[in-house]
């Protein structure tokens, strides 16, 4: 299902599932928008031969169809728990300031509830993700070298990281 951001006059973007024809074109904005060695993280460590989950990484064309903008999810686990490890988000900095990565962000989340999901994770900067329900868990453990002040999450169900603890492990292991 797509979703349309809309200007002062006009449709800006269409939000809409990735799909397998997308991934080349949001892994070279993913190559734009991070660091040289991005894939060295040890986010990376456990997506690898995992596939993001379908319905949940989204795109943002605009009008003529330009990639602008994009997030994936992957699925993992916690000790004896799911959750989603969201993640990369980009915008293309000629289309950052719009507003486009809250929509990219927040429409995602509000999609993950009906999918069964009822816990979100990521590893990134607190003072921006906080404005989106993420807060520091203190007994969830990524993979070295992850600094713990950056392992967020949020829940989408009442407490459902309460008692959730232990070691980030990929979703096939």
């Amino acid at each position: 299902m797509a979703t349309a951001i809309r200007g002062r006059n006009r449709t800006l973007y269409q939000l809409i599932p990735e799909t397998p024809d997308d991934y080349w074109e949001v892994e070279a904005l993913y190559d734009t928008c991070f660091a040289p060695g991005r894939e060295a993280l040890s986010s990376y460590r456990l997506r690898d031969g995992v596939p993001s989950v379908a319905g949940l990484s989204h795109v943002a064309r605009d009008a003529d169809g330009i990639l602008a903008g994009a997030i994936r999810y992957w699925p993992v686990h916690i000790g004896a728990h799911d959750a989603l490890l969201l993640g990369p988000v980009a915008v293309h900095p000629t289309r950052q300031g719009e507003g486009l990565g809250r929509a990219l962000i927040e429409e995602s989340l509000d999609a993950a509830t009906p999918f069964g999901w009822h816990r979100v994770m990521l590893v990134g900067d607190a003072p921006y993700y906080n404005r989106f329900g993420f807060d520091r868990l203190q007994d969830v453990i990524m993979p070295p070298p992850t600094n713990p002040e950056r392992v967020l999450g949020r829940t989408l169900s009442k407490d459902s990281w309460r008692g959730v603890k232990g070691h980030v492990r990929r979703w096939s292991d």
